[in-house]
């Protein structure tokens, strides 16, 4: 950030000292409104939502057979021997640990398939703004949605996501599509 700064500072001085400032174009679009349009989003959500349920399902199938287990073991551990109740603490200890060992691995497994759905999201995207960075001739695209960036003028910018909404043939329009997030537990 403050090595962005530097640079951009000296940029602006040697610009205006040489005379070249009128030449020099800058662009601005926000890339996480842009990905938010985006078709191939919408289709990795709609495939990330699907496999969460398929984790929550399972993960809801052990918790009930933990319940039953346990409502079990509640009920009757008085009147069984020891050995009997021995094992079936036991029992539920490894249920348990398995469950734990479940949510583990089901949340892992989402974020990596959240990666691997959403990298060429992302490739596209970053492809689009370059490629229109390069048609426009502009120096710089800065990213708004980072928050890097304290002041755009507008009227000197150019607002680079209608040109990407276009490029990628997303109607201008288009509202992003809600993702009920499904958190594994």
């Amino acid at each position: 950030m403050k090595h962005l700064s530097k640079i951009l500072l000296i940029l602006f001085v040697l610009a205006s000292s040489t005379g070249v400032a009128q030449d020099l174009k800058f662009g601005h679009i926000n890339s996480q409104e842009l990905i938010a349009l985006m078709p191939e989003r919408d289709s990795a959500l709609v495939k990330l939502e699907a496999h969460a349920a398929e984790l929550e399902t399972e993960l809801q199938a052990l918790q009930t057979e933990f319940q039953v287990k346990y409502n079990e073991y509640n009920q009757k551990q008085a009147t069984w021997v020891a050995a009997v109740l021995e094992s079936k603490t036991k029992e539920l200890q490894e249920l348990d640990g398995r469950i734990q060992q479940y949510q583990q691995t089901a949340s892992q497994e989402y974020q990596q398939l959240q990666q691997a759905l959403f990298a060429p999201v992302l490739k596209r995207a970053n492809d689009v703004i370059q490629k229109i960075g390069k048609e426009k001739g502009l120096v710089y695209i800065f990213d708004l949605s980072t928050g890097s960036i304290p002041f755009v003028n507008e009227q000197i910018s150019v607002d680079v996501l209608p040109l990407a909404k276009s490029e990628m043939n997303i109607p201008a329009d288009k509202k992003p599509m809600q993702m009920n997030p499904q958190p594994i537990q």
